[in-house]
């Protein structure tokens, strides 16, 4: 059996009157993430950790900002075909292991909602995504609520 691992890190700034997505899943909350997609910060950690894994480059090769059919864009579809693009090169998800770092808003009593619909995207069982929030105790950017950031590492394997 082969195994791989890959490192994920995303970050955006919070803008005001934009849905906040984190996880695949929309949180009430008073400014949503900048980006050119929906700028699920978790997903894109997610997405570039499972495609370093399988050494496929990063989700801005494979999604540019730059390319008009990803305005907006919900980023569970960049995660399925993120998925696709590693299953196509024979290999399976293990598990994720991700943290998001955020001074606000609390992100605990969302974790089980994210893992269930993570899970569903990538066809894993939830039991092999760990998500994990905490905050930089008021420092840097994402203390001073400027936005926030995720990292994420995946394992990935393939029979030999």
């Amino acid at each position: 059996m082969k195994l791989r691992v890959g490192l994920g890190y995303d970050v955006h700034a919070f803008v005001a009157g934009r849905d906040l997505w984190l996880g695949g899943i929309k949180i009430d909350y008073t400014a949503g993430l900048s980006g050119h997609s929906d700028a699920d910060v978790l997903i894109h950690a997610i997405c570039d950790a499972l495609l370093g894994a399988a050494n496929l480059r990063d989700i801005g090769y494979h999604f540019p900002d730059t390319a008009s059919e990803y305005k907006n864009i919900d980023s569970k579809l960049l995660l399925r075909e993120t998925v696709k693009l590693i299953r196509n090169k024979g290999y399976e998800i293990n598990n994720i292991d991700a943290t998001i770092c955020a001074e606000k808003p609390k992100l605990n009593p969302h974790i089980p909602a994210m893992q269930t619909t993570l899970a569903e995207v990538m066809d894993i069982s939830s039991d092999d995504i760990s998500i994990k929030a905490t905050t930089t105790e008021k420092l840097g950017f994402t203390g001073r609520e400027e936005g926030m950031s995720a990292y994420a590492v995946a394992l990935i394997l393939k029979e030999k």
